[in-house]
């Protein structure tokens, strides 16, 4: 069976933005703060990805963007991502969050 890494990839980088947005909370935070963290795991992340994963995660209801005029784009963690984050709710498919341990 072979790993794909692009999906794996895009899935680490979804939850990663997710904890980024929780440690951010309650003012949430711009794309480039959540770019820093992601090209903390994987340096060669671009803006581009991190616009994607937001733009999924606010398809599934889990942040609230914000696209300002200028071009910026800021989000924040909605109620149901706020519970994904705490783990109190199951994860569905197409995030990378790992199993709760303790």
């Amino acid at each position: 069976m072979t790993v794909d890494q692009a999906r794996v990839r895009r899935e680490s980088i979804r939850w990663h933005g997710v904890l980024t947005l929780n440690n951010a909370r309650p003012i949430g935070a711009f794309e480039e703060s959540i770019l820093a963290v992601v090209q903390a795991v994987y340096p060669d992340a671009t803006p581009l990805e991190v616009r994607q994963a937001l733009d999924y995660l606010e398809a599934r209801d889990l942040v609230d963007l914000d696209r300002q005029p200028h071009g910026r784009w800021h989000a924040r963690l909605s109620r149901t991502g706020i519970d994904l984050a705490e783990y109190t709710v199951p994860c569905e498919p197409g995030i990378a969050r790992p199993e709760k341990y303790w």
